[in-house]
């Protein structure tokens, strides 16, 4: 089932032409990665979905309706790039207000701990840090127990243990039969969490396809081995103290080259990753 999709959307701001015929959705139980450099239109698709802008052309749709109703708003969380609280809050009565206004939301104590917020909760907003203040939008974002979790950047800005602590919580809303969007410039962090990515280029869809997918069709393998730099090895590229050669058939490569007597010291046989299969896609005529 479709939770949320954008059906040949247009939008321009002035002669910016931000999205150009942007299709895609999000299914039942899917983690879907956004990506697209600054500009691409990830932002500008987003706040389609939840209700912000309108489609010049085509159509938003959120559990099927129109975003900006209620009944479609009731279903969805989201974290902005950029989020404006109440300074004199603190992260506890923050958390509890935007809590109520949900039928059944997640206790707040279970927010606190699952986002590594309960020694700020006596805190005010307006003297969180900058990765404080991320990590209890995300949090927020959860706070309804939506059917639907959009996330713009949600790491920005977190240390290594902040960082996980998001991840778990998207495995966890994944595993549980939820769907999430999320924007991210960490080609790694898409690879680790996204199920499918949607690439954007100038406003328009560039890529589209579960990551394993991305990656089968790119059919190639990295062989990568310590090497001196005076082992000739035909078609290999110097990383350092390693060699890494790109090929289909991967037994075959390193088969030929102990054939050739090359010492194969820290062997490591893989696939592309996300960024690598991504730069094959974008290369496709």
């Amino acid at each position: 089932m479709i939770v949320a999709e954008l059906e040949g959307v247009t939008k321009a701001f002035g002669r910016v032409r931000a999205l150009q015929g942007v299709s895609f959705g999000v299914r039942t139980g899917e983690v879907v990665a956004l990506l697209g450099a600054n500009g691409a239109g990830k932002t500008t698709a987003i706040s389609m979905l939840l209700g912000l802008r309108r489609p010049d052309t085509g159509a938003a749709r959120v559990f099927g309706a129109d975003p900006r109703a209620p009944r479609s708003r009731r279903g969805l969380g989201a974290t902005p790039q950029e989020s404006a609280f109440p300074a004199t809050l603190r992260v506890r009565e923050l958390v509890s207000l935007v809590s109520a206004h949900y039928r059944e939301p997640e206790s707040a104590e279970s927010l606190l701990g699952r986002f590594l917020l309960r020694e700020l909760a006596p805190r005010q907003v307006g003297g969180l840090s900058g990765g404080e203040r991320r990590r209890l939008g995300v949090a927020l974002a959860f706070a309804g127990r939506p059917g639907l979790v959009i996330l713009d950047e949600p790491t920005a800005g977190l240390d290594s243990e902040a960082r996980h602590s998001v991840w778990s919580a998207v495995r966890a809303h994944a595993s549980g039969g939820g769907s999430l969007l999320l924007t991210t410039h960490h080609l790694g962090e898409a690879d680790a969490l996204a199920s499918r990515v949607v690439l954007l280029e100038a406003g328009r869809v560039a890529a589209d396809g579960a990551i394993a997918a991305l990656k089968a069709a790119a059919g190639t393998f990295v062989v990568r081995f310590l090497a001196d730099d005076g082992v000739p090895v035909a078609g290999a590229t110097r990383d350092g103290p390693f060699l890494e050669l790109r090929t289909r058939d991967s037994r075959a490569t390193v088969e030929c080259l102990l054939r050739a007597g090359v010492l194969l010291e820290g062997l490591e046989v893989r696939l592309l990753t996300l960024e690598e299969a991504l730069a094959v896609e974008r290369a496709r005529p």
